[in-house]
């Protein structure tokens, strides 16, 4: 193993990386690494355009078929992949045979990629925003946050409700 590829980032520095880069698309300017530095202060600049260069090359195999899609599962036994998936007590299968769920509430951390995923493709792309930013999401989950979202911020009766997260912006 080399050591560029031995540097330990841990779960908070890659998020704050990820977020840094859909912030600011990388063309390879100075101004943007200097922008995604200070979203990452851990990491020197170099290590930050090793860490990008690492990404692209895995993108790169995979797209190119060296490396299989691997099957991510999201939330209670649902996978993008593949569909539901059976939760180890018989009562798995196709999405038709299972039992209604109760939705899993929106973390602030999905709620803020969705308004970077909302500023880089706009209103009404909401697969592209489920597959870049809140990946933790269907197209369908992305677009009813996102009218919940609209209807509360168009909404005039903003002096008796209760906080929501729909109230963070951008």
């Amino acid at each position: 193993m080399s050591i560029l590829t031995s540097v330990v980032w841990s779960k908070e520095e890659e998020i704050a990386f990820e977020n840094a880069i859909a912030l600011h698309c990388i063309d390879d300017s100075k101004e943007q690494w200097e922008n995604i530095a200070l979203m990452v202060p851990s990491k020197t600049t170099e290590e930050l355009k090793r860490h990008y260069q690492l990404l692209v090359d895995d993108v790169t195999a995979i797209e190119y078929g060296y490396v299989p899609i691997p099957n991510y599962t999201v939330g209670h036994g649902y996978s993008r992949v593949s569909g539901w998936q059976s939760n180890g007590n018989g009562l798995g299968g196709t999405a038709q045979y299972q039992e209604r769920r109760k939705g899993m509430p929106w973390t602030e951390e999905e709620h803020r990629l969705f308004l970077l995923g909302l500023n880089t493709y706009g209103k009404g792309d909401w697969r592209s925003i489920s597959r870049n930013f809140v990946i933790s999401r269907t197209p369908s989950q992305v677009a009813s946050h996102a009218q919940k979202y609209f209807n509360r911020l168009y909404s005039n009766n903003s002096g008796r409700r209760r906080s929501s997260i729909h109230d963070i912006t951008i």
